[in-house]
């Protein structure tokens, strides 16, 4: 791959599993460079204005940042439930050679990458779901230590 440079990189949308949500369901798309903070800020203020349900996406590195701004979420407002669902989504790269007289053509690698869908709501989804998450008990960790860190001081970030 040394006589070759990325010319572009195209990520084929994902077609949402949650195909009966209303129109108004506010969807969070978490990028690999999205601050955590903004993303927060975003998807509570969402919830906090009495929408029902929120809709966090996100695909390859960002899957896990993903799954931590949810999480936040459903720590700070109590009796959220979860729907998550997996997929894969593609990415197509298209590799140009450095140079054009060396007789090299230009490539097209496809790669797959992890993808999730986490609906959180506050009216009870469907617990026969694949992947659906009851809210947890009314009992908080903000109280509790970790360490000599508080629990409140690592969520308290927004």
């Amino acid at each position: 791959m040394e006589n070759y440079s990325r010319a572009r990189v195209v990520e084929q949308p994902c077609v949402s599993p949650f195909a009966g949500l209303p129109a108004d369901t506010p969807e969070v798309r978490v990028r690999d460079g999205s601050k955590i903070r903004n993303l927060l800020r975003f998807a509570l203020s969402r919830l906090e204005v009495g929408l029902g349900r929120l809709l966090f996406s996100a695909s390859g590195r960002a899957v896990s940042k993903a799954i931590t701004c949810a999480e936040v979420v459903k720590r700070r407002l109590k009796g959220l439930h979860q729907l998550t669902r997996l997929a894969q989504s593609t990415v197509l790269e298209v590799w140009e050679p450095l140079e054009a007289g060396a007789g090299l053509d230009s490539l097209t690698v496809s790669r797959k990458l992890p993808a999730v869908w986490i609906l959180l709501s506050r009216e009870p989804l469907d617990p026969e779901q694949p992947g659906y998450q009851a809210p947890g008990p009314s009992s908080s960790f903000r109280g509790s230590q970790v360490g000599f860190v508080s629990m409140s001081l690592l969520f308290s970030i927004v």
